[in-house]
């Protein structure tokens, strides 16, 4: 197997490794106070090819693979997580509307979505639950050639600022289940949208929020892929996701990881460096390895994606364990720094609260390591689901 990288995907690490300690650390804690990314610094990151780089070349993307897309996604996070969102839906959403939406919507949207003048939302979650989103409520009613949504989302990264959302609404009945469910592309500044932005622990920036549809009509056109059929587009591309979900973490806990290791060695304690005392040292060791380890998983996951074989159960193992480890990680870097540690005037209580979001969003541990029996035992795994 071949660890290494190249002269391509080297550059492009390199040039999101630029931006995210240039432009995107130095602010990050401010952009948090305001509770918005700022369009200007989605812009130049498009500018850059940081966003949808992953989209084919005819849809403004440079159409690179999975992997070089988790390096983007991973460098960006280690700056902002809250902006590697822009980054994690652009390929999730943009890869689904490249495969299943009409050729000349996917050629009007995606290059606008590349070049950071349009933020895309993904909407499945709703207020009864995200975790069944196969029994989801928002419907879609024929009026005509048009279709009318009405019903609520819930819990939606950039729900105050995106300007389209790929949306699931119920076109069947709820008996169909998931086969009663369809994808729409819709215009969030449409007639008969609202929106609110939830007063979150941490990601501030995204503004996570619930938009509500009070019979919003949409064309025919709207419609990505077939009737029925949108609930295994969207659920596809979480396979894909969560292993930039798993990177998105590591980034996060990657940063503090790197600043905690120089204050060990410069923070004094009884007339020496704490550096010498194992006690501090050894969790530092602990959580390296398990970051690399972590790491390795969503790298090999989506390496798997790339050759067109199955990753189903890696991706949810990066969904459940990278966000705990990175987790764990950033807690035990802000007890390292003692009492300063624990104020806001350092970086690691938001990184903490940043990623603890994401031990959530795109599906619970839980959720992540029933998918995981499911694939090595099958269905039995999950009967009681019936």
């Amino acid at each position: 197997m071949d660890f290494g990288l190249s002269e391509d995907q080297k550059a492009l690490q390199e040039a999101a490794r630029r931006f995210a300690r240039e432009r995107l650390l130095p602010g990050f804690r401010a952009r948090e106070e305001e509770g918005r990314l700022g369009r200007e610094l989605v812009r130049e990151m498009g500018s850059l090819g940081l966003i949808g780089a992953d989209l084919p070349e005819e849809h403004g993307g440079l159409g690179v693979d999975g992997v070089t897309a988790g390096l983007i996604v991973e460098e960006m996070a280690y700056g902002d997580l809250s902006v590697s969102y822009v980054q994690l839906l652009s390929s999730l959403c943009g890869q689904i509307i490249a495969r299943h939406a009409a050729p000349e919507t996917a050629r009007a949207l995606l290059p606008r979505v590349a070049r950071g003048e349009t933020l895309v939302a993904i909407g499945l979650t709703e207020p009864r639950g995200g975790t069944d989103a196969a029994h989801l409520r928002l419907r879609a009613t024929r009026d005509g050639r048009d279709w009318r949504l009405s019903g609520e989302k819930a819990s939606i990264s950039l729900a105050a600022q995106a300007d389209v959302i790929l949306l699931a609404a119920r076109t069947g009945t709820e008996e169909q289940g998931a086969r009663g469910v369809s994808a729409f592309l819709v215009d969030l500044d449409s007639a008969g949208i609202t929106r609110s932005s939830y007063d979150d622990l941490g990601s501030r920036a995204v503004g996570r929020g619930s938009i509500w549809f009070d019979d919003v009509r949409v064309p025919a056109s709207a419609m990505v892929g077939e009737e029925g059929a949108g609930f295994t587009q969207v659920m596809q591309g979480f396979d894909y996701s969560r292993a930039l979900i798993g990177l998105q973490c590591i980034g996060a806990a990657q940063a503090s990881i790197d600043e905690t290791w120089p204050y060990t060695v410069e923070r004094q304690a009884f007339g020496r460096s704490i550096a010498e005392f194992q006690g501090v040292t050894f969790p530092l060791a602990e959580y390296e390895t398990q970051i690399a380890a972590a790491r390795l998983l969503c790298y090999r996951t989506l390496w798997l994606r790339d050759q067109g074989m199955a990753h189903t159960a890696e991706a949810a193992m990066c969904k459940w364990w990278a966000p705990k480890v990175s987790v764990d990680t950033i807690h035990q870097c802000l007890l390292t720094h003692g009492h300063l540690g624990y104020s806001r005037d350092l970086p690691h209580q938001q990184r903490l609260r940043d990623v603890m979001g994401l031990e959530i969003g795109d599906g619970t541990a839980q959720v992540s390591k029933m998918i995981v029996a499911r694939e090595r035992v099958g269905r039995v795994a999950v009967q009681y689901a019936r």
